[in-house]
C-alpha cells in the first residue's frame, strides 16, 4: 500500500520559509547565499550571541555593534523590531 501524501508532507517554500537575498549590510553577518527568511533571523541571532551584543539588564534589548548598526540604523533595537529592520535588508 503506498503512502497517501499529505499537505504537510510538501516541503515548505512558502512565507518565512520562502528564500530570500540579504543585503551586502546583512551578508557581512549571514553570508550572501539565498536562505529562508527564518534562517536569516536564526543567523542574525547567532552573531548576536556571539558577539555578546544583548543588554546584560534588559536581554530584550539588543546593542548594536558596528556591522548591526548598518541594518538597525541606531545604536539599540527591542528583539521585536529587530524583524521590521532586518526585512527591509532582504529581497525575494
Amino acid at each position: 500500500m503506498a503512502k497517501e501524501k499529505k499537505a504537510s508532507d510538501a516541503p515548505k517554500t512558502g512565507g518565512i520559509h520562502a528564500p530570500v537575498t540579504p543585503s551586502a549590510e546583512l551578508a557581512a553577518i549571514v553570508g550572501s547565499d539565498k536562505l529562508p527568511r527564518s534562517e536569516v533571523v536564526s543567523k542574525v541571532w547567532d552573531y548576536i550571541k556571539a558577539h555578546n551584543l544583548q543588554n546584560p539588564e534588559n536581554k530584550r534589548e539588543i546593542l548594536a555593534d558596528a556591522k548591526l548598526e548598518k541594518i538597525f540604523g541606531k545604536k539599540s533595537v527591542t528583539m521585536f523590531e529587530m524583524n521590521k529592520h532586518i526585512s527591509a535588508h532582504v529581497k525575494a
